[in-house]
Parts: C-alpha cells; sequence; structure tokens
C-alpha cells in the first residue's frame, strides 16, 4: 500500500496511491458503511478512519484493514460511477504532502554508508550516530527547498526514512520490523557551514532550517516492501546523478537502528527515522557542489519513487 497525504479542494486528507489515481481513505470507508450511497463526509467517516496519517497510525492495528477494505472496493467501482468521483481523484487533481507531516520525532543518523564515511575521512562508527531534526523543517514533493540567506554551502543528501507504527521501547532487532509501517524517501539537506564550522559543530542547526527536510512522496507498507536492505537510491541535480548506491550497503541496519535507538528513548507511531546517506555529498566533492537558486533536487529510492523539489533563494 502506497499511503499519502494530499489535498484536495483546500483540505488535507489521507489518502493511497491506486492505478495512478489518489483515493481519499475516509470518503471511500463512508461509502462502505453507507447502505446506498455516500454518507456525510465531514462527520462519520473521520471519525471510524482518521483523517490524518499520525492518527492513521496510532490506531495502525485498526486502520490498516480498514484501508486495505477501502482499496480493494475503489478498485471494482467503475470510472462512471457517482460513487467513483467521491473517492477517486487524478493524480494531477491533488497536491501531495509530506507523508506525515506532524511526527514526534525526526531521528537521523550519520555516516552509515562506508563511502560516505571514506569521502569526509571519518571512521565508521561503532555504534549509530544520531541527530535530529525539527518538524517545521518538513516539506513535500514539488515543494522549494528554501536557502537560508545566512549559510553559503546548502547540500544534498538522498535517504531511505522508515516511518514507526507502534510505541516501543527496548525492542530487539529480531522483533524491529514489527514496529514499522513503510518507508519514504527523506532529503537530508545540510548547511555544512552551520554543521561543520560553527563553534562545537552545530550538527543539528545545520540539519534542521525550514525546509531542509523534503519527504515523500508516499508511506510504502512493508507488504510491498518487504526488504528495505536492497534498494538503489540516487540523488539528482539538474539531471545529473551525484550519489548513486544501494540500502545493502548500510553499516547499520533497520533493525540495528530500532534496537538501538528504543534502548535510549521510546518510540512513538509517526516517528520518522532517516537512514544515513550515500557517497557524492556536494561538500566532499572537488570542487565542492553546493545546492544554489534554480537547482532542481530529486532524491529516488527504488520501489518508493522520486521526490523532487526545486531550490529557491528564503525570503528575509
Amino acid at each position: 500500500m502506497r499511503l499519502v497525504t494530499f489535498e484536495f479542494q483546500g483540505r488535507t486528507r489521507l489518502g493511497a496511491l491506486q492505478d495512478g489515481r489518489v483515493v481519499d481513505l475516509n470518503r471511500g470507508y463512508a461509502v462502505l458503511l453507507a447502505t446506498g450511497g455516500v454518507v456525510d463526509f465531514q462527520g462519520q467517516a473521520d471519525r471510524d478512519l482518521p483523517a490524518n496519517m499520525l492518527g492513521f497510525l496510532e490506531a495502525w492495528n485498526v486502520s490498516l484493514p480498514k484501508a486495505k477494505d477501502v482499496l480493494a472496493f475503489a478498485r471494482d467501482v467503475q470510472r462512471d460511477d457517482p460513487v467513483a468521483q467521491a473517492i477517486w481523484h487524478p493524480s494531477q487533481a491533488v497536491r501531495l504532502r509530506a507523508p506525515i507531516l506532524n511526527p514526534r520525532k525526526i531521528i537521523c543518523l550519520g555516516l552509515n554508508y562506508r563511502d560516505h564515511a571514506k569521502e569526509t575521512k571519518q571512521e565508521i562508527p561503532p555504534e549509530p550516530a544520531l541527530f535530529s531534526k525539527y518538524a517545521t523543517a518538513i516539506i513535500g514533493p514539488d515543494d522549494p527547498i528554501l536557502l537560508p540567506s545566512v549559510s553559503r554551502e546548502v547540500d544534498y543528501e538522498a535517504e531511505l526514512a522508515f516511518i514507526v507504527a507502534r510505541r516501543g521501547r527496548h525492542i530487539s532487532k529480531s522483533q524491529a520490523l514489527d514496529y514499522v509501517a513503510g518507508y519514504t524517501v527523506f532529503h537530508d539537506v545540510s548547511a555544512r557551514d552551520y554543521q561543520i564550522r560553527k563553534p562545537g559543530g552545530q550538527w543539528m542547526l545545520g540539519k534542521t532550517f525550514d525546509t531542509f527536510a523534503p519527504m515523500g512522496p508516499a508511506l510504502v507498507t512493508q507488504e510491498d516492501l518487504p526488504d528495505p536492505h536492497v534498494l538503489d537510491i540516487r540523488m539528482m541535480v539538474n539531471g545529473e546523478t551525484l550519489q548513486s548506491s544501494n540500502t545493502r550497503n548500510l553499516v547499520f541496519t533497520v533493525q540495528d537502528i530500532v534496537a538501538y535507538c528504543s534502548h535510549v528513548f521510546t518510540l512513538e507511531p509517526g516517528d520518522v527515522i532517516a537512514t544515513g546517506t550515500p557517497g557524492g555529498v556536494g561538500f566532499a566533492r572537488k570542487p565542492p557542489r553546493f545546492l544554489k537558486e534554480g537547482d532542481v533536487a530529486v532524491a529516488e529510492v527504488q520501489g518508493i519513487g522520486a521526490l523532487r523539489n526545486p531550490v529557491r533563494k528564503a525570503p528575509r
């Protein structure tokens, strides 16, 4: 299943991609509940199936089967059926947002690909190296990355991220995937001059400027992506491939990360965990290659899709 958060006619909704269309899961579930037609979309539907991704994840064991029922129903609805107009939207008629807009935590890993550690002349860490971003950095597909006026070294980093489905602490590696809802593409935009050259090394500040956490286009559930460690990953800027690798090259696996994080803090539904970037980043190139106004950055992960974001100057 390819879950999305989308905007249609000024409302932000929960949906799923199916056959080139977006299915409104709340409206679809309302139709399933109705006896002979469409019920009040503003009331009953949203109470029975959460209308946002965080609520959906918090009720994961109940919400997921309901969403599957909606998609099975939507697949059988004929295009000329009036019901179709209520629950389907052509993909070009909606605006895709980041899959989750309000995660409780955004957790990121540094130096989790061997080639990235090598190009930055750093040792591979013996344990996952963690930092965080704030939710105010989140943007979705086609939203602009805004270059802050205080930084001249804004870099790109394509990453695979996973999103947590269940609350847990002290989770074992053998049980780790039971806590994962699915996967998305994450772009860890980084102001290197803040991250590296500010006094003390301001990793979090350099990583969490507004718009520095593009995510999307969908949350792909484990049923559709059962092995996250065999996926091609790449970053293209203006059509040129600057990063190209495979998640089999991760130093720490998804299971390692879940187990490590959860022995320190409680993982909660909706938490986003970005697994690190491969080699090819801009500041390690000779000469360095940083993002500039007018660029178009596309992060792509096999089986999930492409996350496209134009680059603009931030307003002062």
